[in-house]
C-alpha cells in the first residue's frame, strides 16, 4: 500500500504532465491561427488556400485586362498568382493557346510575381516597376536583381502541354526570382489584407505594368486604400500609390538617366500610349 507522500507525489506529476500537454495544445493553436491568418497580421504567411476564387479567375481577368487599352506592342500575356508563402497558385495565358504569347514570359511572369509579393508588406506596397532606377548603379537597392535566383527546376519542370493550365507544373511550388521592370503588384484583399500578388508578361514592361494593374482590379485585390496601404507614389497620386514613375531624365555620365524619386521606371519603346494609359488606371480601392 502506498504511503501518503507517495500517492501526493504521483497525482503531482499527473497534473503536471497534463498542465504541460495543455500548454503544448495551446502554443500549436496559436500557431495555427497565425498561419491561418490574414494579412492585416502584418507577419502571416497565407498559401492558395485565400487565392482559390482569384485563381479560378485569373485566365479571364487577364484576358479582360489585355483587350483594353494598355499601349506598347498589344501582345497577348502570360499570367501567374503567388500567395504570401510563396506558392504559385495559378498561371494562365490570355491568348488562343501556349503558343499564342513569348514563351519565356511564362516563367518572368511568376518571377515578378514572386518578387511584388517578397517586396511588398501589409502596410506598404512596391510593385516591380518601382525597381527599375533603384536596382541600377547608383540605386539604393543597387544589386537586389541579382539575389534570390528563380528556381530552374521548378520553372521548366513537367510536359509543356500543361503550362497555363490548372496542371501547370510550377503551380504548388516556390518559384523564387526577383525582377525589376514593370508587371508585378501586391494583392490586397478587402477583408483578409495582404494575399500574395499577380506577375503579368508579353509585352512592353510599361504595357506589362498596364495589364497587371487591370488584372489585379477585375480580380477585386486592389483594396489599397480600405488596408491603409501607402505606397512610394502614394504622396503624388493617393488613388495610384504602387503605380509605374516616369521622371528618369538623362544625364551626363548616367547610362540610364537619373530618377527624381529614386523609384522611375524607363520609357518603353514603342510607348503607344502607355505613359498616358497609366495615369488613368483604375483607381486602388
Amino acid at each position: 500500500m502506498k504511503c501518503a507522500s507517495e500517492l501526493v507525489g504521483s497525482l503531482g506529476g499527473r497534473v503536471i504532465a497534463a498542465a504541460v500537454a495543455l500548454a503544448m495544445l495551446s502554443l500549436a493553436g496559436a500557431e495555427r491561427a497565425a498561419m491561418a491568418g490574414h494579412g492585416h497580421d502584418g507577419g502571416a504567411l497565407t498559401g492558395c488556400d485565400v487565392l482559390k476564387t482569384a485563381s479560378a479567375n485569373l485566365k479571364t481577368a487577364l484576358q479582360t485586362a489585355q483587350a483594353g487599352t494598355n499601349g506598347g506592342l498589344s501582345n497577348q500575356m502570360w499570367g501567374t498568382l503567388v500567395a504570401r508563402d510563396g506558392t504559385v497558385c495559378a498561371v494562365a495565358f490570355s491568348g488562343a493557346d501556349a503558343g499564342s504569347q513569348w514563351l519565356l514570359s511564362r516563367v518572368i511572369s511568376a518571377q515578378k510575381a514572386n518578387t511584388a509579393n517578397g517586396l511588398s508588406v501589409a502596410s506598404f506596397a512596391l510593385s516591380t516597376a518601382n525597381l527599375f532606377s533603384a536596382v541600377n548603379p547608383g540605386g539604393s537597392l543597387y544589386g537586389l536583381q541579382h539575389s534570390n535566383p528563380v528556381d530552374t527546376q521548378v520553372a521548366y519542370q513537367g510536359n509543356a502541354k500543361f503550362f497555363g493550365t490548372s496542371h501547370d507544373p510550377m503551380i504548388g511550388n516556390r518559384i523564387g526570382g526577383v525582377n525589376v521592370f514593370g508587371g508585378g503588384l501586391a494583392l490586397y484583399d478587402k477583408t483578409k489584407g495582404f494575399i500574395g500578388a499577380v506577375g503579368v508578361r508579353g509585352d512592353t514592361s510599361c504595357a506589362d505594368h498596364n495589364v497587371a494593374w487591370r488584372t489585379r482590379a477585375n480580380l477585386g485585390l486592389d483594396f489599397l486604400k480600405t488596408d491603409g496601404v501607402g505606397g512610394v507614389n502614394g504622396t503624388a497620386d493617393p488613388d495610384r500609390p504602387d503605380n509605374i514613375i516616369y521622371d528618369i531624365t538623362n544625364v551626363s555620365g548616367f547610362q540610364i538617366g537619373s530618377s527624381k524619386s529614386g523609384f522611375g521606371h524607363a520609357a518603353c519603346i514603342p510607348d503607344n500610349g502607355s505613359q498616358t494609359d497609366s495615369t488613368t488606371l483604375p483607381p486602388v480601392q
